[in-house]
C-alpha cells in the first residue's frame, strides 16, 4: 500500500494547531514506532502496523512561515509542485487573515482528491473563504462563532460539539479540540496497539466530540 501523503497548508497558523494534530500522526508512524519498539517501550509487531505517513508543507514558495511564538517553518514543497495529497489540514492564523489567491485555487482543486480536509480552530474561517463549507455543518474557535456567523452566513456554524464532521470536511474548535479530533480520528484508522502506544507516549488523554474523556481501547 501507497504511504499516506499528507499536508500541511503553510499559512502563518498557531503553533499547536498544527503541531499537535501531526505530532499525533507521528507518533502512529512507522518510522516513530520502530524507535520505540526498538529501545523496548512498546510491544515488538506494534511498529509494523503503524501509518505509513508523509508529510508535505505546502506554501506558494519555499519562504520560512513565521507562527505564534516567533516560530519560523519551511515549506517542504509549492502549491503547483505538491503530488496528490490524501489528506490535507489548515491550521488557524490571526481571524482577519485573508487566504491568498494561490491558497484557495490550492484548496479548491485539491478538494476533490482528498479523502478530508481538516481544519483547527481559526482555520475554518479559511476554508470557509473558499466556498467549500457554504451549506455545510462546521465549527471554529467557540469565540468566534458571532464572527464567523457574520462573515460566512452560508455555512451552518455550531457551538455545541468540539469538533463536526460533514462529509469530507472535519472542523474543530480551539487548538486542543483539533488535538482531540486527530486523536478520534486514529482511533477509528488505526490498530488499538499503535493508539495506545501513541496515547502513551504523548501522555495523552483525549476528549470527545461533547469534552469528555474518551474511551480508549483495550
Amino acid at each position: 500500500m501507497s504511504p499516506i501523503q499528507f499536508g500541511i497548508l503553510m499559512v502563518p497558523y498557531q503553533t499547536i494547531d498544527v503541531a499537535g494534530p501531526v505530532d499525533i500522526l507521528s507518533s502512529c508512524s512507522q518510522s516513530y514506532l520502530q524507535t520505540m519498539e526498538r529501545d523496548g517501550q512498546i510491544p515488538k509487531g506494534t511498529a509494523a502496523t503503524g501509518l505509513d505517513i508523509v508529510f508535505h508543507y505546502v506554501s506558494s514558495d519555499m519562504k520560512p512561515i513565521r507562527h505564534t511564538g516567533n516560530l519560523q517553518s519551511l515549506p517542504t514543497t509549492t502549491c503547483e509542485a505538491c503530488p496528490p495529497l490524501d489528506y490535507l489540514l489548515i491550521g488557524g492564523p490571526s481571524p482577519d487573515y485573508q487566504l491568498p489567491g494561490v491558497f484557495t485555487s490550492f484548496i479548491r482543486s485539491r478538494a476533490p482528491e482528498v479523502k478530508a480536509i481538516f481544519t483547527t480552530c481559526t482555520g475554518a474561517l479559511l476554508l470557509a473563504q473558499t466556498g467549500l463549507l457554504d451549506g455545510k455543518n462546521a465549527t471554529v474557535n467557540h469565540v468566534l462563532l458571532p464572527q464567523a456567523r457574520k462573515h460566512y452566513p452560508s455555512v451552518h456554524w455550531t457551538g455545541s460539539q468540539q469538533w463536526v464532521i460533514d462529509g469530507h470536511f472535519w472542523t474543530a474548535s480551539g487548538a486542543c479540540a483539533g488535538m482531540d479530533m486527530f486523536a478520534r480520528w486514529v482511533m477509528e484508522n488505526c490498530p488499538s496497539e499503535v493508539v495506545k502506544a501513541c496515547f502513551m507516549i504523548l501522555d495523552l488523554a483525549p476528549r470527545d466530540i461533547c469534552g469528555k474523556h474518551l474511551e480508549l481501547p483495550e
